[in-house]
């Protein structure tokens, strides 16, 4: 049930009654709410192509139009003014209630869709700048299994690079490895002895600096991790050690945020298609040498990449052209961009996705446009299948800079949890609640992650934890905190089930505003983002609001009436809790 497309169809009737052509006849929620629910400037096209006076083709067009659930008017200057009856907005609320996907009308040719989000690094405690990845990347996953389409999601490890060369070789040097290296040592028994996550967390970084000022380290690194890729003992039975350690304690992280994975697979997998991947260049005369690598040329033609706005003001400047994809290194190592091209092959391999979606930073776009682009030259993604690379923007603290520690260090992800967790207990204190912590939990990283999602996902945006922590206006605590109202309305009024009827404005807003979020779903599927999901969720919950406010809902006397508030009551409930669902975020019982 679509009213945008209902109202369509009604206004193309009567236009093809008059003879006109309907080329560009569209309907649109109103601007002005208190005129109408929906318009369209149709008449305005008309007459500007016949030469005659918008509101009188649009007075034309309204008198040809005989319907009981729409008014049809003609306002100047040219515009058709439409307002939905009572009876048919609760015919809508109906319609929601009893269906399975809560009115959302579903893609109608299903795709396959694989999402590669998460992207932590084995050997590596992840922080704040891993945030934003699992977030937009379990939304938009979501987002597409409530749209009807197949999806597969993989955290995709960067688990066989250049960083588990450098702690293999630091933690070797420190003495943490002598055992493995020792004469006859038995490598299937041997445990990793004194090495912990925080072990590994000073490690990497002291190796990690290492390699920038001494060019001898950086060196013998390379060689580590080429013996890791090529399974040379003992450095490969210390790498799945050191996999299996931090895979167990990065899953721990994504399950706090509520990111759910199909496949925890990393570099490492894609590891038996790099031979393959590679010879298909060689064989196809795309790959050349270039100072003993092996390069792909993906620049095309008189093109410049794009240096990313940091103001939608700024004019647009370009830096050098597309350089060439390095696909194996001057020593026969493997490189991110020769893992990523074997992953795909991989995944078309086993899966055949119709599209793959990747979820980073923005800073990896051209990394992933020659990606991209090596893929479609090679034929190792089919004409058919889309790549999208969904490029995000900085979570940054109220100072505008990346977001970091008072001392100017990078900010553990559960240090940024517990934050959360700690604020929002001393939130639910102020109602009496003490003690839960996963109810804490749950609105702490429920807020942070609606506050995430508000804003257009390839633009920075300012982590405010009191803001975002406000059980008042655009948050996910107003949302988590209207479902409970909710909850506690139909306990009180001892809510058996029932049918919504329209009565009132603030009914009617109700109805409209869950319209519009019903809408919102089609936009995001449409542009990789969910702020307009966000924000109709929010328009929702303030709706209901408004009508919670007016009227007396538990001591009204007439109980055909209260029957049916109670009703609308358990809809906006149902959709509240759709969207939180959709975004990743919990709804709770009690707030």
């Amino acid at each position: 049930m679509n009213f945008k497309e209902q109202i369509t169809e009604i206004l193309s009737v009567a236009v093809k009654k008059l003879g006109y052509s309907c080329d560009g006849l569209a309907v649109s929620f109103s601007n002005r709410p208190e005129l109408c629910d929906f318009q369209s400037n149709f008449a305005m096209i008309v007459a500007k192509s016949i030469g005659c006076k918008p509101l009188d083709v649009a007075t034309k067009i309204v008198e040809n139009i005989k319907n009981d659930e729409f008014e049809f008017s003609a306002v100047m200057p040219g515009f058709i003014n439409v307002k939905v009856s009572d009876k048919a907005l609760s015919n809508f609320a109906e319609f929601v209630l009893t269906d399975k996907n809560s009115g959302i009308e579903k893609v109608k040719n299903p795709r396959l869709i694989f999402f590669d989000y998460g992207g932590a690094n084995v050997a590596k405690e992840l922080h704040v700048g891993h945030l934003r990845s699992p977030i937009v990347g379990e939304a938009l996953k979501r987002l597409h299994m409530v749209m009807g389409d197949k999806t597969i999601s993989d955290v995709h490890l960067g688990d066989f690079g250049l960083q588990m060369g450098l702690t293999i070789l630091q933690l070797h040097q420190d003495g943490f490895l002598d055992q493995f290296f020792a004469k006859n040592a038995n490598l299937t028994e041997l445990e990793l002895k004194n090495v912990t996550l925080d072990v590994l967390n000073e490690e990497y970084p002291k190796a990690s600096k290492r390699k920038d000022e001494d060019e001898e380290f950086k060196k013998l690194a390379d060689e580590y991790t080429l013996f890791i890729q090529q399974k040379k003992e003992p450095y490969f039975s210390i790498y799945n050690k050191i996999r299996k350690l931090s895979v167990c304690e990065i899953e721990k992280n994504y399950n706090l945020l509520n990111a759910t994975f199909e496949l925890y697979l990393g570099e490492s997998d894609s590891f038996p298609y790099i031979d393959n991947a590679i010879n298909i260049f060689v064989d196809k005369k795309l790959a050349r040498e270039s100072e003993g690598a092996l390069v792909v040329d993906v620049a095309r033609e008189g093109e410049h990449v794009p240096i990313p706005k940091k103001s939608e003001d700024e004019p647009q400047r370009y830096k050098n052209p597309m350089p060439p994809a390095i696909i194996k290194k001057y020593n026969g190592g493997d490189l991110y961009a020769t893992t990523d091209i074997a992953t795909i092959l991989m995944r078309n391999k086993e899966f055949n996705p119709d599209e793959i979606v990747y979820i980073t930073d923005n800073r990896q776009s051209v990394h992933f446009e020659q990606v991209f682009r090596c893929c479609k030259l090679s034929g190792i993604s089919p004409e058919k299948q889309k790549l999208t690379h969904v490029a995000f923007g900085t979570m940054n603290g109220r100072d505008g800079k990346p977001f970091k520690t008072r001392a100017g260090g990078v900010v553990k992800l559960k240090d940024v949890v517990n934050m959360l967790v700690e604020s929002a207990s001393a939130k639910l204190a102020e109602n009496g609640i003490v003690g839960d912590n996963e109810l804490a939990r749950r609105i702490g990283v429920g807020a942070m992650k609606f506050g995430d999602l508000s804003n257009t996902v390839a633009k920075d945006y300012v982590f405010d934890m009191e803001k975002f922590l406000s059980f008042d206006g655009k948050t996910g605590p107003y949302i988590q905190y209207t479902i409970a109202r909710i909850n506690s309305l139909l306990v009180k009024g001892e809510f058996k089930g029932g049918k919504v009827e329209v009565e009132n404005d603030d009914e009617r807003n109700i109805i409209l505003a869950l319209i519009k979020l019903i809408s919102s779903y089609q936009i995001a599927y449409e542009t990789y983002s969910l702020n307009n999901l966000c924000l109709s969720t929010f328009d929702l919950a303030s709706a209901f609001s408004t009508f919670y406010n007016n009227h007396k809902i538990l001591t009204e006397n007439d109980q055909n009436k209260k029957s049916s508030m109670l009703a609308l009551c358990n809809l906006v409930k149902s959709c509240l809790e759709k969207a939180l669902w959709t975004l990743g975020i919990d709804s709770v019982e009690k707030m």
